[in-house]
Formats: C-alpha cells, sequence, structure tokens
C-alpha cells in the first residue's frame, strides 16, 4: 500500500505516490453521480469501505483533496470538480475502447442510453426498436429528460444520445440528424364547446379559452406552445400542470380537460378521434418545430452512439408523422 503525506490542511501531499486505477475513476463518477457513498458502491456493485478506499487511494495518486470530508457526502473540492471532468470523459474513452473493440469481431455490446424530451417519448420506439433487432449484443435505456438536461448529460457522458429540439434554443457541440417536425392538435372532449361544432381547425385563441392540462413550464414543449399562444394575444391559464406526456394525456382521456398536444402523443391517447374526444388541428399561427437525435461531436464517435446515429438515418419518421396521412396511421405505439 503506497504511503500517505499530508499537507497543513490534511490533505494528501502534491507528489503522486500510486498508480491511477480505471476503477478509482468509476468510483469518482459514481459518487459524484449518486451523492451518496453507499449508492454509489451499490451502483459500482462493490462494498461501501472498498468505495472509500478507491477514492482515497485516487486522492493519494493525484496529491489532491477531491472529496470534502465528512461523515456524509458533503461535495467535491474545486479540484475535485476538474478531476471529475476527467474521470468522465476517460471512463467513456474506456467503454468506447471495449465496444469497438467488439465491433472488430462483428458485434456491438454495451448500453444504449438515450434521453428524450417527453413530446418524442411516444415516438422514440421508432428507433429503438430496430436498433435492438440490428444489435441483439446491445441493451438499451430510455430516459425522459428536458432539453437542457439532455444536454448537460451529453456533457457529462451520462447518456450516448439525445432527441430534442433543433430549433430556438441553442445546443451545444453535437452531431445533429433532423428527424420530424412536431406539429399541434388541440385534443379536446366531444362535448366542449369546440368539440361539439366538429370543427376542421381551431386557433390558439380559442384554445386558450379551455380548461387545459399542460406540461409544466421547465419543459421545452411548454416553452414553446406558451409562444404560440403568446402570438394569437392570449395566455393560458392551464387547470392541470403535469411533468410527463403520458400525465397531461391521462387527464385528456378523462374526458373533461384539453391538451395542446403534438402529433407524435396521439399514440398515447388510443383511438381518437371517437365518440369522447375530438383532434382538431391548430391554426394562427400555424407552427411546427424540428426534433432530431443528438450525439456528442467526439473522433472518433462511440461505436453505440454511431450505429444509433446510423439507424435514425435510415429511418423516414417524418413520413409516419405526416399530417396529411389518416390520424389512425399516427398511432405507433
Amino acid at each position: 500500500m503506497p504511503t500517505t503525506t499530508t499537507n497543513g490542511n490534511g490533505a494528501p501531499a502534491s507528489q503522486p505516490t500510486g498508480t491511477l486505477l480505471i476503477r478509482q475513476f468509476q468510483y469518482l463518477v459514481a459518487l459524484a453521480r449518486e451523492r451518496h457513498f453507499a449508492r454509489a458502491a451499490a451502483v459500482c456493485h462493490v462494498t461501501q469501505p472498498t468505495l472509500s478506499s478507491g477514492i482515497k487511494q485516487l486522492e493519494e495518486s493525484l496529491g489532491v483533496l477531491v472529496v470534502e470530508r465528512g461523515q456524509r457526502f458533503r461535495g467535491l473540492t474545486p479540484e475535485g470538480e476538474r478531476v471529475l471532468a476527467w474521470a468522465r470523459r476517460i471512463t467513456a474513452d474506456v467503454q468506447s475502447l471495449r465496444q469497438d473493440v467488439d465491433a472488430t469481431r462483428g458485434e456491438l455490446s454495451g448500453r444504449l442510453r438515450v434521453g428524450v424530451i417527453p413530446s418524442a417519448l411516444p415516438m422514440i420506439s421508432l428507433l429503438t426498436a430496430p436498433f435492438a433487432e440490428r444489435y441483439p449484443g446491445t441493451s438499451i435505456t430510455v430516459t425522459s429528460l428536458t432539453s437542457r438536461a439532455i444536454e448537460r448529460s451529453l456533457e457529462e457522458f451520462e447518456i450516448d444520445a439525445g432527441v430534442t429540439y433543433l430549433d430556438d434554443e441553442p445546443l451545444g457541440r453535437v452531431d445533429v440528424v433532423s428527424l420530424y417536425h412536431e406539429r399541434y392538435v388541440l385534443v379536446t372532449p366531444a362535448r366542449s364547446p369546440i368539440g361539439v361544432k366538429a370543427r376542421e381547425t381551431v386557433t390558439w385563441h380559442e384554445a386558450a379559452s379551455l380548461p387545459l392540462c399542460l406540461l409544466t413550464t421547465d419543459m421545452r414543449h411548454r416553452r414553446i406552445i406558451d409562444g404560440h399562444f403568446r402570438e394569437a394575444g392570449v395566455t393560458p391559464s392551464p387547470r392541470v400542470e403535469a411533468d410527463s406526456m403520458e400525465a397531461v394525456c391521462a387527464h385528456v382521456r378523462h374526458g373533461v380537460l384539453s391538451g395542446v398536444l403534438p402529433q407524435a402523443a396521439l399514440a398515447i391517447l388510443g383511438d381518437v378521434p371517437g365518440p369522447t374526444l375530438r383532434v382538431i388541428p391548430l391554426t394562427e399561427p400555424v407552427a411546427t418545430h424540428a426534433v432530431g437525435l443528438v450525439t456528442l461531436d467526439r473522433d472518433p464517435p462511440t461505436p453505440i452512439a454511431a450505429a444509433f446515429r446510423q439507424i435514425a438515418r435510415e429511418m423516414d419518421i417524418e413520413s409516419v408523422l405526416d399530417p396529411s396521412s389518416n390520424l389512425a396511421a399516427l398511432k405507433i405505439g
């Protein structure tokens, strides 16, 4: 075991005394993510003393204090934050190396981690299903994230790819594959003032007068539709707000509230239009927003992200969500 000398503040001396190991970086990344020693140890499939010892060895090797000292996790030191950034990059590169070696044998392995904005979750199977079929040696995790969280998670190597909006808000250092243009419809009870009239279109101004269920304001989709309401000269006062598209659709399906939904979300509602719900395109303005797949701009790219990007290029999701098609064709679940 290496010996440790400390400075007057109790931190390890600046002279490195050990060898850096990938496992130590993995411990640090897990600890920063979980912010709890026991949970981080469980994620790494080791005991808490083993994880703590690994962190201490990392500090000894680098000659700096990485974790704030205390009985519980209190955070990282400024030096620890810098080490964490490198640890994330190093562990991501090691994972990519393993995938690349597997690919040379004609097989792709590992876990594909995809962050998806709530409004695009209903269509994500159009990408993940063919990926799973083509690469049976992989597994997939899909997580609902805000557009801002997707950008941050890519930069911190917590996800391999994201499905997010491509316009209006600046994107980071990413490669982009355009998927489709999101269009908006009002889903309203058939007995509502607008539903009973069997309208072919409805204005944003009219929709604002209905009792609405909308996503919460931290979601990019909500900020988009609020902008279109402002264009129409109104501000909606939703009766219910939810942080998932599934929750919004559940309230709308109940037949009391109306919702402004992207076309892809119609898959969640089931049989619409029908005897209880009406689906009416929104106009004045007619609005569309680009949605695409983003992956971190790296050279070389990670094999699993490159493979998923190729699937996205091959799929014609725009045609599946074509507003000129029959509404029944939008059922992609």
